[in-house]
C-alpha cells in the first residue's frame, strides 16, 4: 500500500484552497466534486513532489463531518491505496482495524470503491484501490505507482 492523499476537514472549501495555496503552495487539481452519500463536497490539491490533499467541507448538517467542521476541522483521514479493497481489507480487520464504512462508490474517484476504517490511536483510513480522480486535469493526473 501507498498513501495516496490525506483528507482534512474546513469550513469552506473556497477559504481552504485559498489558504493552502498561500500557506503550502498548493494548486487546486480538480473540480470540486459533491460526494451525496457521505454528504460532503471535495476537492483535490497537489504540488509538486508533495502529498496530494484532498479538502473535504460538509454540505449540509447531516454530513458526518459537520460537527468536526463546526469545531475547526482539521486531519480527517490518511488514505491508502493498495491493489485491492477485497483483499485488503480482511488483512487490515484481522490485525485489529475495524470496518466504519464498508466498500461503496466514491463519487470522488468516478465512483470506483472506498472503504474507511478504523485503526490503533483513532487513525481513520481511507482504503482505495483506484488512481482515478473525477475532474482531475489530466497534466497532472497521479498516473500509476507501483503498489506494494
Amino acid at each position: 500500500m501507498v498513501i495516496d492523499h490525506i483528507g482534512i476537514v474546513v469550513r469552506s472549501l473556497e477559504h481552504g484552497i485559498g489558504q493552502w495555496g498561500e500557506l503550502f503552495g498548493y494548486e487546486k487539481a480538480s473540480d470540486i466534486v459533491v460526494n451525496t452519500r457521505q454528504h460532503v463536497r471535495v476537492v483535490f490539491l497537489s504540488k509538486e513532489d508533495s502529498v496530494t490533499v484532498k479538502l473535504i467541507e460538509p454540505s449540509g448538517p447531516a454530513s458526518p463531518v459537520s460537527v468536526f467542521a463546526r469545531k475547526g476541522g482539521g486531519l480527517h483521514h490518511i488514505c491508502f491505496r493498495c491493489n485491492d479493497l477485497n483483499v485488503q481489507i480482511p488483512l487490515l480487520r484481522a490485525q485489529g482495524a475495524r470496518l466504519v464504512v464498508p466498500p461503496e462508490p466514491g463519487e470522488a474517484f468516478k465512483n470506483n470503491e472506498i472503504a474507511f476504517l478504523m485503526v490503533e490511536n483513532g487513525l481513520n483510513i481511507e482504503l482505495i484501490d483506484t488512481t482515478d480522480k473525477e475532474g482531475w486535469g489530466q497534466s497532472i493526473h497521479a498516473g500509476d505507482i507501483s503498489q506494494q
